[in-house]
């Protein structure tokens, strides 16, 4: 073979190396602007499915319960966490009404009812529902004020440990004429079936996100 020749075959297998890699170059960038992956998509459009990634919400854990924890509360420990309060109440009879209304007789009240205080309307909503103020209802109402009744005036935190509020519902217990009884057992067993399935509920896993459907071009 003359080297003529062998230049005209070494040209070729050249020419057929740098056409095979042009064109798997132009390949290459097709698929990239069509945004899909081994021919998956075709005209440039896409639906896919993502399936979310972000956990499940955590359902929030209920209020501990205090029946039984009122016998044996302290209304001198109360009193001290009271002062707290006294800011905002006074706790003595006939006491004037401040910036929230005297407690003296609160337990048994009507909520949002005491003569000369100008309650929010969500307090005096509440009152018309809940009837009084019992144990449990000021048990929830401590724990956080404006989580329990959405739009009462009163800006406490709240008392997160359930001995400062058996205290001090045990202190507020002592501001009253005619004191009321402790709970019966039968009443403290109801609070802590209640309360059992309240917190088996939060215990149950919440339903999966369902999945998002986004389309892409």
């Amino acid at each position: 073979m003359s080297s003529f020749e062998l230049n005209k075959v070494v040209g070729a297998i050249l020419l057929a190396a740098i056409v095979t890699f042009v064109i798997g170059k132009v390949g290459d960038n097709l698929v990239l602007i069509g945004g899909g992956h081994g021919g998956e998509h075709a005209g440039g459009e896409a639906a896919s499915t993502v399936a979310a990634t972000a956990p499940a919400p955590k359902k929030a854990e209920p209020i501990k319960p205090i029946l039984a924890m009122l016998a044996k509360a302290n209304p001198a420990d109360g009193e001290k966490v009271f002062h707290k309060c006294q800011a905002c109440h006074t706790g003595k009879k006939g006491g004037p009404n401040k910036i929230g209304p005297d407690l003296w007789n609160v337990i048994g009240r009507v909520p949002g009812t005491h003569a000369g205080f100008g309650y929010s309307d969500a307090m005096k909503a509440y009152g018309q529902k809940a009837g009084k103020w019992t144990y449990e209802h000021l048990n929830h109402f401590l724990h956080g004020p404006r989580k329990f009744i959405d739009g009462t005036k009163m800006t406490f935190a709240g008392l997160k440990k359930e001995s400062e509020r058996a205290d001090v519902i045990a202190y507020l217990r002592t501001l009253n004429d005619n004191p009321p009884p402790l709970p019966t057992q039968a009443e403290i067993d109801a609070e802590q079936k209640a309360y059992e399935a309240e917190k088996a509920k939060a215990e149950q896993p919440a339903a999966p996100p369902a999945a998002k459907t986004a389309a892409a071009t």
